[in-house]
């Protein structure tokens, strides 16, 4: 099932590239499910994980990733897709209140993924410096409140034994870029 779902999202992202870089947009995905199957979660998990952004970014929607990958896979994914219909700021709230309140899956496939475009963005600010701000359609400040939101949140309703080791990478990677 991770083969396939990886599968698909590289025909879904197929042409996509990364925000501030030509890399293929499909790298991140790959990136975040890898990081997912490492702390050792199940294979649902990681099928969200290559597939989080495509019904965000692609023309598929939740029913698409359902049929081919089940309920509880397009679960995942639907809690974690932005609706673009909203503002910057609505569905940054929205993600931060998910985060607060969600289960334990979504809450690693939400840090996953948030980690994973901090690095990102932390090599694009050593790479480019602070015109990489331009890029978003929020800048420095808004970015912050959001970054900072999440790890300040992340933890909330978690069994200590069950918070994952990139959870304490995500809060390290907001201070080094974030102050």
């Amino acid at each position: 099932m991770k083969e396939r779902a990886k599968d698909f999202a590289e025909k879904a992202h197929a042409g996509q590239k990364r925000k501030n870089s030509d890399a293929p947009y499909i790298t991140h995905p790959i990136r975040v499910a890898e990081r997912l199957e490492r702390a050792g979660f199940s294979d649902g998990l990681v099928c969200a994980g290559y597939l989080h952004d495509v019904v965000e970014d692609t023309p598929y929607d939740i029913e698409d990733i359902e049929a081919e990958f089940g309920i509880r896979v397009g679960t995942l994914v639907a809690a974690h897709t932005e609706d673009k219909s909203k503002s910057w700021l609505e569905r940054k709230q929205h993600t931060i209140n998910m985060i607060k309140h969600a289960e334990n899956d979504i809450k690693y496939l939400i840090v996953a993924d948030k980690l994973d475009n901090l690095l990102g963005m932390e090599k694009d600010i050593a790479d480019q410096g602070d015109k990489v701000w331009e890029n978003f359609n929020a800048g420095i400040e808004k970015q912050k409140w959001y970054n900072k939101s999440i790890a300040e949140n992340m933890y909330i309703g978690m069994d200590r034994a069950k918070i994952p080791a990139y959870f304490q990478e995500f809060e390290d990677a907001v201070k080094r870029v974030f102050g």
